[in-house]
C-alpha cells in the first residue's frame, strides 16, 4: 500500500489535477448534475477516487483472503471459481400440477435450484375455499392447502437431487412439514434436504404485511424452527433473513442493510433467550438481498453485509465456528425496478444487476422475467432469464476470478462508506430498543416511506430518469403475452381440498390438531406436532387456524 509521503504526494496532485485541469473544463462545459449519488438519500459520489479514499485500508483486517474472517472477499475460499453460484429460478403459479410442470422445465434448461412462489391465501394461511381467498388463488404463487399439493408440486422430483427455496413466512412451519413429510414419503432421509424457507416475519411487519401472528409467537416459531431444523434437517437454512423486500419498499441500499442484519440480531437474541447454543443454529441462518441498477454500490454492499456479520457474530454474540460467521446470501434482481413499459429494456436491467450480484459473490440467484412488471412470467421469459445467467457464467469472465473489484479505489471507499452508514442507523436501533421495538414504533417503516416519497418525486420532477418511463418514450407499445390464472384453475383447486378433505380420517385430523394446540399453548416445540398434522392431512388454513385461536393476530399502528 501507500504509505503516508506516498498519500501526501497525490493528494497534492489531486488538488493540482482539480485546479488546472478539470477546473476550466467543468468551467466551460460543466457536468451532467450538479450532484451525483449512489442513490436516493446514498453516499455522495466524488469525481475521482485515489489512494487518499482507502488510505486506512488494512488488508488483514479488512478484506483478508476468501474463506478467510472478515469474509469480505466471500465466505468460501474458490467461489465460483469452484461451484457456480445456484441459479434458482423463481417459479410457482396457479395449480400444483401447472407448478410442477414450470419445475421439470426449468431443470430440462439447467436450473440448478427451484424456487417456489405461493399465492397470497396460502402465504396468509388461508385454504382456497376460504372468503378471503376469493379471486386470489394461484394468482402471485401456487396455491398449496394440504400435503397433498405439495406431493403434487414435487412429482417426479426427488427431493435428495435438488435444493428447494420457498418464499414463505407465517405459514413457514408448515409448508416446512410438508416438504419433510414429502421427503418422508419419498424415502429421502431428513439429513439430506437442502433449502431454505425465507421464514422472516420482522421484514412482514416492515415491508411485506403478509404476516399472521403477533412478534412475540411469532418469533417462538422461529426459534421452534432453529432448534427442530438444527436437530432433524441439517442441510436445511432455517430463514431467509430478507433486505430484498425493504429494498423493494423504497430503502436505500445502506438501509436495507442496516435493517437486514438488525432483523438477523433480533433473531440470534432470540434464539439464544430460548437456550439454544449461538454456533448450533447460526450455521443455518441465510440471507437474502436485492440487486438494484447501481452496479457498484450493490457490489460494495454485498461485500460490506459478508464483513459486518463476522463483527456481529463474534463481538455481539460470541460465535467461535466459522461457519457461523460467514454471511451466505441469495440475490433476486429489482422487481421494482422492472417497467411496464418497454418491458424488453427490463431484460437489459436484469443482466447488470445480475451481474452485479456475482460480482459481489452471491451464493444463489434468481433473474426476474421482462414481463413481471404485468404479470407472472411466461416460459419465454423465464428461459430468457435463465440464460442471462447462464451466459454470465460462461461467457462474461465475471466468474473467472474471485472478488475481482478489490482494490478499486472507489468500491473499496464506498464498501467503507455503505458499512459505516449502515452501522451508524444500527446504533440508533440499539437506541431504540432494538429492531423489534423499533418495528413496532413504526420507525423503521417511516424512515423507508422517507426514501421511497422522495424517489419518486424525482421521477416525477425527472431529476431521476426512468428509461421508457419519463424519458425515451415510444407512442406504442407492442403486445405482450400474458400469463393468467382463470376462475377455472380456482375451481379445481378447490374441487381437490374438497377431494382430500373426504378422503381423510376427519377423527385422526381432530386429534392431531388437538395436540398442536396443546403444544402452542405450552413449552413444546410446535414443529414435530404440525409434521404430524400435515401427515394426517390437515390443511394449511386449519393448522393455521389452530395458532390464530392460541397466538392471536397481529395488529399494526399507524405509521405517522
Amino acid at each position: 500500500m501507500f504509505d503516508a509521503d506516498d498519500l501526501e504526494e497525490i493528494r497534492e496532485a489531486c488538488e493540482e489535477w482539480d485546479e488546472e485541469t478539470v477546473g476550466p473544463t467543468v468551467e466551460r462545459f460543466g457536468e451532467r448534475k450538479e450532484e451525483f449519488t449512489t442513490d436516493t438519500g446514498g453516499q455522495e459520489v466524488k469525481r475521482i477516487y485515489t489512494p487518499n479514499d482507502v488510505g486506512d485500508l488494512d488488508y488483514d483486517e479488512d478484506l483478508g483472503f476468501p474463506g478467510e474472517e472478515p469474509y469480505t472477499r466471500g465466505p468460501y475460499s474458490t467461489m465460483h471459481r469452484g461451484r457456480l453460484w445456484t441459479m434458482r429460478q423463481y417459479a410457482g403459479f396457479g395449480t400444483p400440477e401447472e407448478t410442477n410442470d414450470r419445475f421439470h422445465y426449468l431443470i430440462e434448461n439447467g436450473s440448478s435450484g427451484l424456487s417456489m412462489a405461493f399465492d397470497l391465501p396460502t402465504q396468509m394461511g388461508y385454504d382456497s375455499d376460504a372468503d378471503m381467498a376469493a379471486g386470489e388463488v394461484g394468482k402471485s404463487g401456487v396455491a398449496i392447502d394440504s400435503l397433498h399439493d405439495m406431493e403434487t408440486v414435487f412429482d417426479g422430483i426427488p427431493l435428495d437431487e435438488v435444493s428447494t427455496s420457498m418464499t414463505i413466512n407465517a405459514p413457514a412451519s408448515v409448508l416446512l412439514a410438508m416438504y419433510v413429510a414429502v421427503g418422508d414419503k419419498q424415502g429421502v432421509d431428513r439429513e439430506e434436504l437442502r433449502g431454505t424457507i425465507q421464514n422472516d416475519l420482522l421484514k412482514e411487519y416492515i415491508a411485506r404485511n403478509t404476516y399472521i401472528y403477533p412478534p412475540e409467537p411469532s418469533m417462538r416459531i422461529i426459534t421452534d424452527i432453529f432448534e427442530f431444523c438444527a436437530d432433524e434437517t441439517p442441510k436445511f437454512n432455517t430463514i431467509s433473513i430478507s433486505g430484498y423486500h425493504v429494498r423493494e419498499a423504497g430503502a436505500t441500499a445502506a438501509q436495507e442493510l442496516a435493517f437486514t442484519l438488525g432483523n438477523g440480531i433480533e433473531y440470534v437474541e432470540a434464539a439464544m433467550d430460548a437456550g439454544l447454543d449461538v454456533d448450533d443454529f447460526a450455521p443455518q441462518l441465510s440471507f437474502f438481498f436485492n440487486a438494484h441498477n447501481n452496479i457498484l454500490e450493490e457490489v460494495a454492499k454485498f461485500r460490506a453485509a459478508r464483513r459486518m456479520w463476522a463483527q456481529i457474530m463474534e463481538e455481539r454474540f460470541g460465535a467461535e465456528n466459522p461457519k457461523s460467521k460467514q454471511l451466505k446470501f441469495h440475490t433476486q434482481t429489482a422487481g421494482s425496478t422492472l417497467t411496464a413499459q418497454q418491458v424488453d429494456n427490463n431484460i437489459v436491467r436484469v443482466a447488470y444487476q445480475a451481474l452485479a450480484a456475482v460480482l459481489g459473490g452471491t451464493q444463489s440467484l434468481h433473474t426476474n422475467g421482462k414481463d413481471e412488471a404485468l404479470a407472472l412470467p411466461t416460459e419465454e421469459s423465464v428461459r430468457t432469464a435463465l440464460r442471462t445467467q447462464q451466459i454470465l457464467a460462461h461467457e462474461s469472465g465475471a466468474a473467472d476470478t474471485i472478488d475481482p473489484l478489490a482494490g478499486s479505489y472507489y468500491v473499496e471507499s464506498l464498501t467503507d462508506g455503505v458499512e459505516e452508514e449502515a452501522f451508524d442507523i444500527l446504533d440508533t436501533v440499539d437506541e431504540k430498543g432494538g429492531m423489534l421495538q423499533a418495528i413496532e414504533d413504526q420507525w423503521v417503516q417511516r424512515q423507508i416511506q422517507d426514501v421511497a416519497y422522495e424517489r419518486q418525486r424525482e421521477i416525477e420532477e425527472k431529476e431521476r430518469v426512468i428509461v421508457g418511463v419519463n424519458e425515451f418514450e415510444v407512442d406504442e407499445e407492442p403486445e405482450v403475452d400474458i400469463q393468467e390464472v382463470t376462475e377455472e384453475d380456482e375451481q379445481r383447486q378447490i374441487d381437490r381440498l374438497n377431494d382430500v378433505k373426504d378422503d381423510r380420517d376427519d377423527e385422526e385430523v381432530e386429534a392431531k390438531l388437538d395436540a398442536l394446540r396443546e403444544a402452542a399453548e405450552g413449552d413444546d416445540n410446535v414443529m414435530p406436532y404440525i409434521v404430524d398434522a400435515v401427515k394426517a392431512y390437515a390443511t394449511v388454513g386449519e393448522i393455521c387456524g389452530v395458532m390464530r385461536d392460541v397466538f392471536g393476530e397481529y395488529q399494526p399502528g399507524a405509521a405517522v
